[in-house]
């Protein structure tokens, strides 16, 4: 067993792969214009929704998708033609996510099911090369399962929709997808992945969603000259950089990449990382819109940050052994969480202490969680 590991080759993010995450970055652009549709001081409730389900539709594909090449792809040319042919669907996807998004419905929901239905044909043609290993045949099954029966759901929906204006399908698929994974992968190991791979190109796209933040946040460079321009474009970089460095410590110094696991988990606990960064960007941009009342926006801003930090210590379950991560920590991030949305709906109506709380609230993580990586690197043993 020990002479196996040690013979298996490295598996590496190949460039296709990377292209692939690029359409991503163009459909989480087109997912946020959902947010910029204000009415009575917010965002409006159906695009909002939109907004939601959109998201979350998006990075279950991208989850689904990666955790097939980390198992079973060979950067060969069935690959490629299979990436290729979501690629194109993800862009009527994106092409059907718009303010008027009844009119794209069937579009939207015909092209979602298709992707699905790509991804698990891939897992039926892998089938052939398990045929002798019961154990991975029956995975393959269950993960064909999933994805065909979401694709159904997706389908039902369309004529649903047409007929009765109800949409509460396409949540349930998702819905679906996401509790059927969690049972799937609940404390399983018989197919282990090449966690380096997986947790890389998690990583990836979490660079890829910082990547909108960067550029979300270059309003308040606007005016930048006075001090107050100066002020705000200082501290919503700052905030950008916080988070950034929150995600790089624990990725770089406390996730241990050599474990065995299945990483499902991991992927499931990505999805809210992410959707919570995409939404973090639209409030960081809200902030600045005078349209938009107070309470919503630091609501969402607070419950963004700490959804975010939530399913970042969620992670700590995939740490080095040496962290020692107890109770106490996260009883304290518990209170620390607490007391910056306290604090922050205290001083809703002053923003210059806002964002200076929300600044020492995202430091204040970072600098806890800099203090643990550097204990975990004195401990590494030099040669």
């Amino acid at each position: 067993m020990i002479k196996e590991i040690l013979e298996k080759e490295e598996k590496k993010v190949e460039y296709l792969e990377l292209i692939y995450d690029l359409i991503f970055v163009y459909v989480i652009g087109r997912n946020n214009s959902l947010l910029h549709h204000i009415s009575g001081g917010f965002v409006e409730s159906g695009m909002f929704l939109a907004y939601v389900l959109c998201t979350l539709a998006v990075i279950q594909i991208w989850n689904f998708t990666t955790y097939y090449i980390n198992l079973y792809g060979r950067n060969g040319a069935r690959d490629h033609v299979f990436l290729f042919i979501n690629m194109f669907l993800l862009y009527f996807v994106a092409e059907g996510t718009r303010e008027h998004w009844q009119e794209y419905q069937m579009q939207y929901h015909l092209a979602w099911a298709l992707i699905l239905i790509n991804i698990g044909v891939q897992y039926l043609i892998e089938l052939r090369n398990h045929k002798g290993d019961p154990e991975q045949q029956k995975r393959i099954r269950n993960v064909m399962i999933i994805l065909f029966a979401e694709s159904a759901i997706i389908l039902a929906s369309i004529p649903l929709y047409s007929k009765t204006g109800v949409w509460f399908l396409s949540l349930a698929a998702i819905l679906f997808g996401i509790l059927a994974t969690l049972l799937f992968g609940n404390g399983k190991k018989t197919v282990v992945v090449d966690f380096s791979h997986l947790s890389e190109r998690a990583m990836l796209y979490v660079v890829f969603t910082f990547g909108e933040m960067i550029i979300a946040i270059a309003s308040y460079f606007e005016g930048s000259l006075s001090v107050r321009g100066l002020y705000f474009s200082a501290m919503a970089f700052i905030i950008v950089i916080g988070l950034f460095l929150s995600y790089g410590t624990l990725y770089d110094h406390i996730i241990d990449r050599e474990i065995e696991t299945n990483g499902l988990i991991y992927m499931l606990f990505h999805i809210f990382i992410i959707f919570s960064l995409n939404n973090i960007t639209t409030a960081l941009e809200f902030m600045r819109n005078e349209d938009i009342d107070l309470l919503p926006k630091i609501t969402l801003l607070v419950a963004s940050l700490v959804i975010y930090y939530m399913f970042l210590f969620a992670l700590c379950h995939y740490a080095k052994k040496k962290c020692g991560f107890k109770k106490k920590f996260f009883l304290l991030m518990l209170l620390l969480g607490a007391s910056f949305a306290v604090v922050m709906f205290i001083f809703r109506n002053n923003m210059f202490i806002n964002i200076a709380v929300t600044v020492a609230y995202v430091f204040g993580i970072y600098i806890m969680l800099y203090r643990i990586s550097k204990k975990i690197r004195t401990q590494i043993p030099t040669a």
